[in-house]
This record gives structure tokens, C-alpha cells and sequence, in this order.
């Protein structure tokens, strides 16, 4: 297989990780405000996710898969608002622990990733074509 398409394929499988990743991120985002509705009850956890080297045999290259995804098993946060369906018998509803700001962060660095292999793939593009070019 011509390197050319070869890291157009290498770079696809980088952006496809990002994507997923991207997903995540957005799915904690948008429960950074959930709570439980039973009292007590724990609230949405942050997800995370690894990535893992894949040996792409028709390519004979390593490409990056998502290994997993998993909840984050850090310490939830804690809110006193004995009005909430979720309070425990002192008032305290637990609070998702996601932070924004960090998402954000995570957000930005998988987009930057993500448009990092498009260019690989754009790049690869205009010299297949201009070596096209050459040849005719």
C-alpha cells in the first residue's frame, strides 16, 4: 500500500478516537447539573476514556483505538439543599463530579487532535494530486 494512503487511513483511525472522545466529553458537559431524584442516590459520574495502540494488519501500522470507556471514581461533589428530592436526611444532595473547566480543556485538546489528522489527511490529498499532476 503507497504511504500516502496508507497515513490518510492512519489518520482517519486518529480521528475517529477523537470523535468518540469528543462524545464523551460532550455527554459529561451536558450532565454536569445531574443529580439523582431519590434521596441519597448518586448522581452522574464523569465519564473517561483510554486509547490503545491497534495493529492494522492490511496497513502493517499502528493505529489508536478507544480501549474503553469507564466512570470516573473520583470524589462527587457536595451541595446543601434540603429542598431537593435527592437531600439525605441532613440536607446534602451529592453533585456530579465533573468540572467544567477541565472538560473544556479536554475539549479543546481532542479538537486540536482531531484537526491535526484532518490536515494529515489533506496533505496527503494535494501531493497525491500534485504527483498525479507531475505524471501526466
Amino acid at each position: 500500500m503507497d504511504n500516502l494512503s496508507a497515513s490518510s487511513k492512519i489518520a482517519a483511525h486518529g480521528m475517529k478516537a477523537q470523535a468518540t472522545r469528543l462524545r464523551v466529553i460532550s455527554e459529561n458537559l451536558a450532565n454536569v447539573n445531574s443529580t439523582s431524584e431519590v434521596p441519597g442516590g448518586e448522581p452522574y459520574r464523569r465519564k473517561l476514556l483510554t486509547f490503545r495502540n491497534a495493529l492494522d494488519r492490511q496497513l502493517e501500522a499502528n493505529t489508536v483505538k478507544v480501549k474503553r470507556i469507564y466512570d470516573d471514581k473520583s470524589e462527587l461533589g457536595v451541595r446543601y439543599d434540603p429542598a431537593h428530592p435527592a437531600a439525605d436526611a441532613n440536607g446534602y444532595v451529592l453533585t456530579p463530579n465533573v468540572n467544567p473547566l477541565i472538560e473544556m480543556m479536554d475539549m479543546r485538546e481532542a479538537q486540536r487532535s482531531y484537526e491535526a489528522n484532518m490536515n494529515v489527511i489533506s496533505t496527503s490529498r494535494q501531493m497525491l494530486a500534485k504527483t498525479l499532476e507531475l505524471l501526466r
